[in-house]
């Protein structure tokens, strides 16, 4: 089916629900890349850090790599054979990212404690900041990698029923 796996989109759309359903069917090894970049004391890993650990991951011969981070978007495009952009609604995204504060989660290393205004503004400028970037190197790869975009969670679950039963 495939091996090399990326999955890009706003935050609170689903990337690391879809990421985790995605890996628990396939079996392949997921990566987060917050978790790579943030450490359990709120500061970053310095960028070196961060690429070589990247590397060192897509260097491997399967993975699911969830998360945005666009300095490292082509090299990742480049490695895998898959991409699957959860392209949902912003408000669907915020109302995501909000649901999960003051919760524990596998691909954060600490518990957010509130949705902050500077997030959610990022998540606000996406459309029109960060998803033409993203659309202009899919149109780019899209004759040498498999593309799926989904606008909605049921979409997403359309497909994991679809391809996996």
């Amino acid at each position: 089916m495939f091996q090399k796996v990326i999955i890009i989109g706003c935050p609170g759309a689903g990337k690391s629900t879809f990421a985790r359903r995605l890996s628990d069917k396939t079996h392949l090894p997921l990566y987060y890349l917050d978790m790579l970049w943030h450490k359990p004391d709120k500061t970053n890993v310095d960028r070196n850090t961060f690429d070589d650990k990247l590397k060192e991951i897509i260097s491997g011969s399967e993975w699911i790599i969830d998360g945005n981070y666009g300095r490292t978007l082509e090299m990742r495009i480049q490695a895998c054979e898959t991409i699957f952009l959860l392209d949902l609604p912003v408000e669907e995204c915020l109302a995501g990212a909000k649901s999960r504060i003051g919760k524990q989660r596998v691909d954060m290393p600490w518990i957010e404690t509130k949705f902050d205004d500077e997030f959610r503004q990022w998540i606000l400028d996406f459309p029109k900041h960060e998803l033409p970037i993203v659309y202009e190197l899919l149109g780019k790869y899209k004759n040498q990698k498999n593309i799926y975009v989904f606008h909605s969670r049921a979409e997403i679950d359309e497909y994991l029923a679809k391809t996996f039963g």
